[in-house]
């Protein structure tokens, strides 16, 4: 899994977020992991939102784990667990870079039911972006062939309000939730350890599925 180093971020951040100092993740008695961790208006969900388990997948555009894990794992979850109406998936940005913070960016500001197939197109096309001199203009040829004009990307592209969020929300789950690489998961609450392949997440979830 690759390393997050907290200098890009502090480029990255609003002025006066960043701690002095990292603190260790919360837990514990006083709830404030399952407060971070309950699904919110700003999520974007795959699956039904009543399905009784919840993944939530913090990941950066530009990671080729997170990739990885969109094109090899995650259709087979899908079809065992989210298109069943068993599990429910969130992904939340967590970019380790200029160009993964614009590319979320873009995949969020986006009609909601278009998030998913952005986010989908842009991991299988990661090669052709992430390391594009001027990832900006790959960026935008790409979502102009998932029907997104110049106009409308161009705003997503400058929103400094979701730009905001979205390095707020990366900076929350790394000093309070502990989160160290991408992709990093919680299934119902709980940290998952360990290298996330189909098998690994099926047991977990089929241990959940059989407590409830």
């Amino acid at each position: 899994m690759r390393e997050i180093w907290f200098v890009a971020l502090v480029a990255l951040t609003i002025a006066g977020a960043f701690p002095a100092a990292a603190q260790a993740p919360k837990s514990g008695n006083d709830g404030s992991a399952e407060k971070l961790l309950a699904p919110t208006a700003q999520d974007r969900v795959l699956g039904r939102s009543d399905a009784p388990i919840t993944i939530i997948e913090y990941a950066s555009l530009t990671c080729p784990h997170c990739a990885h894990f969109a094109t090899d794992v995650l259709p087979k979850l899908r079809e065992k667990w989210i298109d069943t109406g068993k599990a429910k998936l969130i992904l939340r940005a967590y970019p380790l870079d200029e160009p993964a913070l614009r590319a979320a960016m873009v995949a969020h500001c986006a009609p909601p039911e278009r998030y998913y197939p952005l986010v989908e197109m842009f991991f299988e096309t990661q090669e052709k972006w992430a390391l594009a001199k001027d990832s900006r203009a790959t960026l935008e040829r790409l979502t102009r062939l998932a029907g997104i004009g110049k106009k409308e990307f161009d705003a997503c592209f400058d929103d400094k309000t979701l730009e905001d969020e979205i390095t707020q929300s990366r900076l929350t789950a790394a000093t309070q939730l502990g989160v160290e690489a991408t992709p990093t998961f919680f299934i119902n609450g709980k940290k998952f350890a360990g290298q996330p392949t189909f098998e690994a997440i099926d047991q977990m979830l089929s241990g959940l599925a059989e407590k409830s």
